[in-house]
């Protein structure tokens, strides 16, 4: 390069005359070019040795800057035959500052590698290892059998004489066999791979690798066969599906992804424990110092496994199909049988409103007497917010409407009724407050709106919640596609906690199986649409017909929150198999934002039922589960460990807490404004200090303390302990309440006299038994986001339905009839009542 550089310029000024001084100029600068050349060709001379060299031989050599070793090896290669070679490197000095450098030149491939390897980790962090082995990639061959040479070219630019030994050998078992162990040991710089060649017949197997050893951390990686095989921890994340494993690692292979019919099986140990929730080393103090990475060997066990073939596939789609579509058939049973008691129950009971209490088999209860609500029932201490004193006897006139008028009603157009007309009571607020804090409630208290608006206002949770499920569906589905093409295209099976050692892929899905389980949800939902519509239909034509049990007997119908709940129920499914298409903690939200809504709308099922007047409306409790679903989204991205996240979320959930119980205890008659204090301190002056009086509303109180004390003592327990899954902490305080006020309502159900029809027991029974068999089953765990990929493949466990389904689809298939159960209880609990007058159905 000197000497062109000089020709260069000596040429570029022949086209003009130049002075004599630079063209002397010029031929020393020549002189001194050729003169340089010439010391540098002398210079870089060294001796060369060559050696024929044999396998399974130590070679103990010395290595300087003034020669350079080849060692000549060959070996007979067979197309129908792997054999691996694998060199191994010790270097018996210290010399860290010139290493020597092994190449190792093939037919079609060349690897080299210097020694002491220098290995990084985080932070810049390098670690030398002196003992190097590496397993040669070797290329394939078209002849029957060739013999190949290979040879290792051992150099250095050290000065002085370094020692090392050289020793090449044949890897035993380099070809892995279906459904055998083999056993190995691997260290960071002396990684190991084998190759695997799909037997006929077979399309897709799972490659397990396995250790007793949590530590060192080690990545296992499926690699195509071609050259070079990346096989150190700096390059293994290059080609191919790779993940970090500590005791367990396993991953499914497709033939289709592999045009040889054959791939390599990788193992790494890492330099570093961090990747797989182990310590993370100190910092150096210098960024080149070396640190002493000690003993990182790892005993591992390799063994390649025949995954389950189509018919397996078919039979578990058919089994899901199969358990759900027989719910169906067992619904138009029982509604066939519903219908034959109806008809025959409809030829006995022609006139309810002429019968007794004991004829409708209703039994009143003490403290619940008929005689308590013949009185005004409006005698008032300093709790109720109202001055009002006056009787409620001739206020409504509700029983004096008669049979005519309310059919009259019931024909006037829908289109006529505007939500300015909710409120009939809006000119005697006083009424209301005299109502609606009466010791002794009864459901015709709070069922004298007009039944068209109710019908609109909870007809809108419907509409609500499918403009809800439309518009959060799309995203997500786009998202989840958008992560299964990351997994497919880079190969990061650490993106996605699976169970990996039942995933089933189908197509571009990796778990198929996680998908599939969640049908369930998406038929009972269905199906339990159906029997809604059922219901109402049955309901409209009764109206129509101005039936009296219909018009003026039992829970008000109104079923706009039992489609928002059968429509929820469906999106769960839809929602939950999205959040499996790659379960990881930043896409959990899909997996509960409609449970928490679930969760919400049972409640609210369960207020309306007695209290159709003042339930909420479906904007107001949508804008509240909205919040929720905000509160979890911080709690997944900030709550991990973070104190004042957990303070402020505790102190919001104890205030809400107190104002929902204020809200409920009141039924709606307070205001929350300046005055607020002031009426408190009042109130536990008269009641608790001057009168030392009781609460008016004892069984609204029970209700109230209780969940007061559970919700108390869950944000204790959040401030305390800091759960790391705040979404599901969060879920548990939903269910909690909710199992708080349904348990509430059986209670005080059956403490007023009243009675659980046979159908509605039998549902009851049955959904509390399958709760207990998915609980058993979602406890399982097989894996969890919460800690590392690695870690959370230690949970993971073998199929166990038809070689198909795991614990957690098991789960699914029992949680989604349990949900339906639910709704059913729900639906029915209070059919005892349907011939039973409104003025004699206690409210609690």
């Amino acid at each position: 390069m000197v000497l062109r550089s000089c020709w260069k310029s000596r040429h570029k000024n022949r086209s003009g005359r130049s002075p004599f001084w630079i063209r002397s100029g010029l031929a020393v600068l020549l002189w001194i070019c050729v003169s340089q050349f010439i010391c540098e060709a002398v210079g870089e001379s060294k001796s060369v040795v060559q050696k024929d060299a044999e396998f399974d031989v130590t070679y103990n050599d010395t290595v300087t800057s003034e020669n350079q070793t080849i060692y000549a090896f060959n070996h007979t290669v067979s197309r129908n035959k792997t054999e691996g070679v694998r060199v191994t490197v010790d270097v018996l000095s210290q010399g860290f500052e010139s290493p020597i450098l092994f190449v190792v030149r093939q037919k079609q491939a060349v690897l080299s590698f210097q020694v002491p390897l220098i290995l990084r980790g985080l932070y810049q962090r390098k670690y030398p290892y002196n003992h190097v082995g590496r397993t040669l990639c070797q290329p394939p061959t078209r002849a029957a059998s060739e013999t190949q040479y290979f040879f290792v070219d051992v150099s250095t630019l050290s000065s002085q004489g370094t020692n090392y030994q050289l020793r090449v050998s044949r890897v035993e078992s380099f070809t892995l066999q279906t459904d055998k162990k083999f056993s190995f040991t691997a260290s960071p710089s002396q990684p190991q791979y084998f190759k695997y060649v799909f037997p006929d017949g077979v399309d897709t197997v799972i490659v397990k690798v396995n250790s007793d050893m949590n530590f060192p951390c080690s990545v296992m990686s499926v690699q195509d066969i071609q050259c070079p095989v990346y096989d150190l921890d700096n390059n293994v994340a290059f080609i191919g599906m790779y993940q970090t494993m500590t005791k367990k690692g396993a991953i499914t292979v497709q033939r289709k992804d592999f045009p040889s019919n054959s791939f390599y099986v990788v193992v790494v140990v890492k330099t570093e424990d961090e990747a797989c929730g182990g310590p993370l080393r100190f910092y150096p103090l210098r960024p080149d110092e070396l640190i002493d990475a000690g003993n990182r060997t790892k005993v591992l066990d390799v063994i390649v496994s025949p995954a389950i073939n189509s018919e397996v596939y078919v039979m578990g789609m058919l089994f899901c199909l199969g358990i759900f579509l027989s719910f169906y058939l067992l619904t138009l049973l029982v509604a066939c049988l519903e219908n034959k008691r109806m008809n025959k129950k409809r030829d006995v009971f022609q006139d309810p409103a002429d019968m007794s209490p004991a004829e409708t088999g209703k039994t009143p209860a003490s403290p619940y007497e008929y005689g308590s609500f013949a009185d005004n029932g409006s005698t008032l201490s300093s709790e109720a917010i109202t001055d009002s004193a006056t009787s409620t006897d001739n206020n409504y006139g509700y029983m004096e409407r008669t049979l005519d008028s309310v059919g009259r009603s019931r024909h006037e157009s829908l289109s006529s009724v505007e939500e300015d007309d909710y409120d009939t009571l809006d000119d005697i607020n006083s009424d209301k407050n005299i109502v609606r804090t009466k010791k002794f409630l009864c459901v015709s208290d709070l069922a004298r709106k007009d039944k068209r608006v109710l019908s609109k206002k909870y007809q809108i949770y419907f509409w609500n919640i499918a403009t809800i499920a439309v518009f959060y569906a799309l995203p997500v589905i786009q998202l989840v596609i958008t992560y299964q093409t990351v997994v497919n295209v880079t190969g990061n099976q650490d993106i996605c906690f699976y169970n990996f050692l039942c995933a089933h892929p189908l197509g571009a899905l990796s778990a198929f199986n996680n998908i599939l389980s969640n049908l369930g949800y998406v038929l009972l939902g269905l199906l339990f649409l159906l029997i809604v519509l059922k219901r109402d239909i049955v309901h409209n034509r009764a109206m129509v017909r101005n039936d009296l049990n219909a018009l003026e007997c039992g829970i008000p119908k109104h079923f706009g929150l039992f489609y928002a709940m059968g429509t929820a129920l469906m999106m769960e499914g839809l929602l939950s198999a999205c959040y499996h298409v790659c379960p990881n903690y930043t896409n959990f939200q899909f997996d509960t934002s409609f449970m928490y809504m679930i969760a919400g709308l049972c409640m609210l099922k369960l207020y309306q039922k007695r209290h159709p007047d003042i339930n909420a409306s479906a904007y107001t409790a949508y804008a509240c589960l909205a919040v929720v679903i905000f509160f979890s989204v911080l709690g997944v991205v900030f709550g991990k460990g973070n104190t004042v996240f957990w303070i402020i979320f505790s102190v919001i959930h104890i205030l809400a807490t107190l104002l929902l119980s204020t809200q409920l205890y009141y039924m709606g008659r307070w205001r929350l404004d300046s005055g607020v204090l002031r009426r408190i301190v009042y109130i536990v002056y008269t009641d608790s200090i001057r009168q030392c009086s009781g609460p008016m509303y004892i069984d609204r109180m029970v209700l109230l303390v209780m969940g007061n004390i559970v919700n108390w003592s869950l944000a204790a327990y959040g401030l305390i302990e800091r759960p790391n899954d705040f979404a599901s902490y969060l879920l548990a305080i939903a269910i909690c309440n909710l199992l708080l006020y349904f348990a509430f309502y059986i209670i005080m159900k059956l403490r007023s006299g009243e009675r659980i029809q046979c159908l509605a027991l039998v549902y009851i029974l049955f959904t509390a038994v399958v709760w207990g068999f998915a609980l058993y089953f979602f406890f399982q765990g097989l894996s969890t986001w919460q800690k590392t990929p690695a870690e959370s493949r230690e949970h993971n466990r073998d199929c166990i339905l038809l070689s198909f389904f795991d614990d957690h689809d098991i789960w699914h298939f029992l949680s989604s009839i349990a949900m339906f159960g639910s709704f059913l209880v729900l639906l029915t609990m209070d059919d005892d009542l349907d011939t039973v007058q409104r003025d004699k159905i206690f409210v609690f």
